[in-house]
């Protein structure tokens, strides 16, 4: 059974909530997982469907976390967002459909050349076990 509005208010903070299911966006450098580099495993806020995995995140600069690519391909989904008068690709959970962030073509050349641009407060972290 899909999750309704109202639980999606419930489970989530006011600023998960406007980024997650209203495309809202965390100002940049402002989120804690933007510095985070401990191994582990990015899930969505949301759902906590696993997203990204620690080695596949670099420093873009943008003040976003950055990955190259996601866990697995199905765990995204992308579309085309037309919004603030330019044309992006957005990234989503391939689970509980949650914006997460975009994703451009300006990343990593010597891996896949993605930069997956992720909200901080879409994710979740959890550590690689010891």
């Amino acid at each position: 059974m899909p999750t309704t509005d109202e639980q999606w208010r419930e489970r989530l903070t006011p600023e998960q909530y406007s980024i997650l299911r209203k495309a809202g966006t965390e100002p940049a450098f402002s989120g804690e997982h933007n510095s985070t580099k401990a191994d582990g495993v990015f899930t969505c806020a949301g759902c906590g469907e696993p997203l990204f995995e620690s080695d596949h995140k670099f420093d873009s600069g943008s003040g976003w976390p950055s990955f190259d690519r996601p866990l697995a391909e199905q765990s995204v989904a992308t579309e085309t967002d037309n919004s603030h008068g330019m044309t992006r690709t957005e990234v989503r959970c391939a689970k509980c459909d949650g914006h997460l962030g975009h994703v451009f073509p300006d990343g990593p050349r010597e891996t896949t050349g993605a930069r997956f641009c992720i909200n901080s407060l879409s994710l979740d972290f959890k550590p690689a076990s010891d």
